[in-house]
């Protein structure tokens, strides 16, 4: 072969190369295009996570929440999509409105969340827990652990989550400023608990019903809830929160089926109990 033929085949192969990673290119933009494609009417982002509220049982994700979801689609008579994503990407989403319609994850109202998004009626109060090694307990005030006995401590939770926004204010600008104790952030509060038995953290802070789920699993661990220091013990009080649902501020059809649903579900029965109570109750396998 000559070298002018050569070069032409070389040439022509190489033309080829760059027509096959564009059509490849071209192919796994519309991959994504498709799979982002809305084929519900409604989308509602989650951290499955989060148990017994959500969490994956096999390849399904299920919990509180989830029974939650599927009343509101049936009310409204329409399909609701629910994906799992990073937790603290979702009030942003949402906000957007682009690739989220609400979420619904454990999710603490707060003056900078209520500027983006709207919020259901609260639907279950949950007490902060500090989840620590049996060997290695901090100090404990009748039944309960404060503030300050995490003072010069490695502190981790969920970021975004609750247990973090409480950690790092205490540490800007509350009891533990100046204190030395950090905050470090996971992506869930199983692997701010893992972090623990690998001496990465000291401490892992973390709603009530998630804490005792893992605590109840690893032998190693225990949990006891969160107090601000009153002026004596019996003073001392809880650092608590409320959960609701965030809803884009457009959805109004969307936060009216939430808020009807949870006040259905909130209502107390014969017993004094609520439906959501009984469904904690049911994914706490009690």
């Amino acid at each position: 072969m000559s070298k002018k033929k050569s070069k032409k085949k070389a040439f022509l192969d190489a033309e080829k190369i760059v027509i096959s990673l564009i059509v490849l290119i071209i192919g796994i933009g519309t991959f994504f295009f498709i799979k982002n494609l809305r084929v519900s009417d409604y989308i509602i982002e989650t951290n499955a996570f989060f148990a017994p509220f959500e969490f994956y049982e096999g390849r399904e994700i299920k919990g509180v929440d989830v029974e939650i979801i599927n009343r509101v689609a049936e009310k409204l008579g329409k399909s609701i999509e629910i994906k799992d994503v990073e937790f603290d990407v979702i009030i942003d989403n949402v906000a957007a409105g682009k690739i989220a319609d609400a979420g619904v994850a454990g999710l603490t109202i707060t003056p900078s969340r209520t500027e983006k998004v709207n919020f259901s009626i609260p639907y279950y109060t949950s007490v902060q827990y500090v989840i620590y090694d049996k060997n290695m307990a901090p100090e404990v005030r009748n039944g309960h652990i404060v503030w300050d006995a995490l003072a010069g401590k490695r502190l981790g939770s969920q970021t975004g989550g609750t247990g973090y926004l409480f950690a790092a204010e205490e540490i800007d600008n509350g009891v533990l400023k100046d204190k030395g104790a950090e905050i470090k952030g996971f992506d869930s509060h199983q692997l701010a608990a893992d972090a623990i038995s690998a001496h990465i953290i000291d401490f892992a802070i973390a709603d009530e019903l998630p804490a005792k789920f893992i605590v109840e699993k690893n032998p190693n661990l225990a949990a006891l809830p969160l107090y601000y220091m009153g002026g004596n013990v019996a003073e001392d009080y809880p650092a608590e929160e409320s959960y609701a649902v965030a809803v884009n501020k457009e959805r109004t059809e969307l936060l009216e089926a939430f808020n009807e649903v949870l006040a259905e579900m909130l209502t107390e029965d014969a017993d004094g109990i609520t439906e959501i109570d009984r469904l904690v109750l049911k994914y706490m396998g009690f």
